[in-house]
């Protein structure tokens, strides 16, 4: 028989922006802890986000689309699904289809034909078609270091070989 729980939730005491950049907010906050406690343990620094969405485009004969983009921080191409930002007030969906249309030129679901890449001013990336054979290969050589699109590729891997099922997705739901 297993017992309760202990609550471990955290509560704000207070609050502040450290740095507030063009859509990164750096806070620090003291929390009050679920013994009671605050102060120096009770500090929390933070990276504020305004989220993302990821997306996978398959083309009908299995092959991917992905991406490589010059990712300063880590100063390495990365390559990647394609992936980006919420804007304010927009739903994840609604992000996946904008970020594929800007950067891809393609459209997903329905909606089956290449457009036109509308690409920020300042982003660069190449785009290439490849296999998930391909994909499972850079990431057992270490290439693949993107997380999100680690997470993509054994989940297509599983998928694809039938140990779990295609997942339900409304293509049109916004």
């Amino acid at each position: 028989m297993s017992k309760k729980p202990r609550d471990l939730t955290e509560h704000t005491v207070e609050s502040k922006s450290v740095y507030k950049g063009g859509f990164l907010d750096i806070r620090k906050d003291i929390a009050r802890l679920p013994d009671g406690t605050h102060g120096t343990h009770g500090t929390r620094e933070f990276v504020k986000h305004p989220g993302a969405a990821a997306m996978v485009p398959i083309f009908d004969d299995e092959r991917i689309l992905i991406e490589r983009q010059y990712r300063y921080p880590a100063a390495q191409v990365f390559t990647e699904i394609p992936a980006g930002k919420l804007d304010p007030g927009e739903t994840f969906i609604q992000t996946a289809k904008r970020e594929l249309a800007e950067e891809t030129g393609y459209s997903a679901g329905e909606w089956v034909v290449q457009t036109k890449q509308q690409l920020d001013a300042g982003e660069f990336l190449e785009l290439e078609i490849v296999t998930l054979g391909w994909l499972m290969d850079e990431l057992r050589a270490g290439r693949l270091t993107d997380v999100k699109t680690q997470i993509a590729v054994h989940w297509l891997d599983r998928i694809y070989s039938g140990s779990w099922p295609w997942p339900e997705f409304s293509a049109g739901a916004d």
